[in-house]
This record gives C-alpha cells, structure tokens and sequence, in this order.
C-alpha cells in the first residue's frame, strides 16, 4: 500500500470523539450483537431441524405396517446436510463478527468506544463456539449410527 492510498484512506473520515458520535458507535456494537445472535438462532434451527429429521423419520421408517422407503438413507443425508450448514453457519458467522469487531476498533475508531479495550469481549463468541462443538456432535452422532 503506497503512503497517498493509506493517507486517503485516513482521511475517509472525519472522527469526533463527540457524544453523538460515540452513541452511533456504541448502536453500531450492539447491530453487530445482534446479527451473530441472529446467525446463533438460524444455526441452532438447522442443527436441530437436520437431528429431528434423521430421528423422525427413521423412526417412522421401522414403525411397524409402513412401506420400504424408496430412498432409504435419504433423511440421514438431508440431516448431515442441515447439521453441516448450520456448523458452517456459524464458522462464517464467528469470522464475519471478529472481522468486524477488528474493524470497529480499529483506527481511527478508538477514540469513539470511549471504554478500554476489556469492554470489547463478549459470552457470544463463547456460545458459538459451544454450539460448533454441540454440531459436530450431533453430525458424527448421525453419521457414525449404524443401522
């Protein structure tokens, strides 16, 4: 990066350590909360609707006077698919927030949090992390099920 791009880029622009400033920052914080909080629930759906599936269905499929199922591992398949993109939903979802946290508090933004850089940690990157483990389980659970 050549010095006149890195100096346009500082002065893209004018940040005021003023209070309307640092409440747009603050709001912008909490948008980003609530959009991995969002990914979090979308996740958590796929995961459990990809488990439910795979349980429900092979469990009608040995409910007694049913016929043979044309595609027997068809429900296994589709719940290895909702379980694996709802694991990846919340890969992407992990790296879309520290990408953007990183930015938030990155010059010349600073300034505007107007709290130490301790007040920039939050329990949901531990929640995600929790519900990728939680995923995984419930994939190689499905996938290691003998039948």
């Amino acid at each position: 990066m050549t010095d006149s791009h890195a100096a346009s880029n500082a002065a893209r622009f004018d940040v005021r350590a003023t209070a309307a400033d640092h409440f747009a920052w603050v709001r912008t914080r909490l948008a980003l909360e609530r959009t991995i909080m969002s990914w979090l629930r979308t996740a958590v759906a796929l995961i459990g609707f990809g488990f439910a599936i795979v349980q429900y269905l092979e469990h009608l499929d040995q409910t007694p006077g049913t016929r043979a199922a044309y595609l027997p591992h068809a429900p296994r398949y589709l719940g290895l698919a909702l379980i694996a993109c709802g694991i990846l939903a919340l890969v992407i979802s992990i790296w879309q927030y520290r990408w953007s946290i990183r930015y938030l508090w990155g010059e010349p933004y600073t300034p505007l949090a107007g709290v130490t850089q301790e007040g920039k940690q939050t329990p949901v990157i531990a929640v995600a992390i929790v519900l990728i483990l939680i995923g995984l389980f419930a994939f190689f659970a499905v996938l290691l099920r003998l039948t």
